[in-house]
């Protein structure tokens, strides 16, 4: 989607702090948000998919955003849209809220009421794949020179600002995959051919870029033309 989720190619956000042996959470709620994703959009589960979730990251206010951390953003998403779906309501939401406001030491599986659940052992669940059968054959071959789309949808799509109205290579065919705009909406999965598409970076950002350097990005078929 346009705005400033969309982060790609943008600059005047000064350079990206990398820390020195980041550590892979920060505080223990961050863990219990990956938990809370396995629970609700892992294997076995129909409450979301992966792109509903990312369009309800989107869908964030832009200042709450830019001002919120990696793992607030996935708890903002997995909330929004079970709360839209019914699955949760934002009573139940406030309800939490409060009371580990008021419980800060409470472990994340304590209940408003009553004695705690007993502390269940984690599981390794593995991420569902979105590769499917397609009825046609893939379009574009390896070598084949593509054009994006020059579009701006108002909902969820993979294709980046930075990356539209662009020619590029096909670098690969990765077979058929679900399609993130459609998936993302109730509409299906709807698959399409993805491609690795090979760009020249100038092509991509001009001046800006660094010389002699490539990106690929994986593309579906409907956002491509051919060059």
């Amino acid at each position: 989607m346009d705005g400033i989720h969309d982060l790609g190619g943008m600059q005047g956000f000064g350079p990206v702090v990398r820390e020195e042996n980041e550590p892979p959470f920060h505080a223990d709620w961050e863990a219990v948000v990956v938990a809370i994703m396995h629970a609700t959009g892992g294997r076995g589960s129909n409450l979301l998919n992966i792109d509903e979730f990312r369009y309800g990251i989107e869908r964030m206010d832009p200042a709450h955003y830019l001002a919120s951390s990696y793992y607030e953003h996935w708890l903002d998403g997995i909330s929004r849209v079970l709360s839209e779906k019914g699955a949760i309501t934002t009573a139940a939401l406030d309800a939490r809220t409060d009371y580990f406001l008021a419980h800060p030491d409470a472990p994340a599986s304590a209940p408003l009421s009553g004695p705690p659940p007993p502390v269940a052992k984690p599981t390794q669940q593995l991420a569902p794949t979105s590769e499917r059968a397609l009825a046609a054959p893939a379009r574009y071959a390896p070598g084949d020179t593509v054009r994006t789309r020059n579009t701006h949808p108002h909902g969820h799509t993979r294709l980046a600002r930075y990356a539209r109205d662009k020619r590029g290579v096909i670098h690969a065919v990765h077979g058929g995959h679900v399609f993130p705009d459609a998936h993302a909406h109730g509409q299906g999965e709807q698959p399409q051919p993805l491609y690795s598409v090979r760009f020249d970076a100038q092509t991509l950002w001009g001046d800006s870029a660094e010389p002699n350097q490539r990106v690929y990005i994986d593309l579906w078929e409907s956002y491509l033309l051919p060059g």
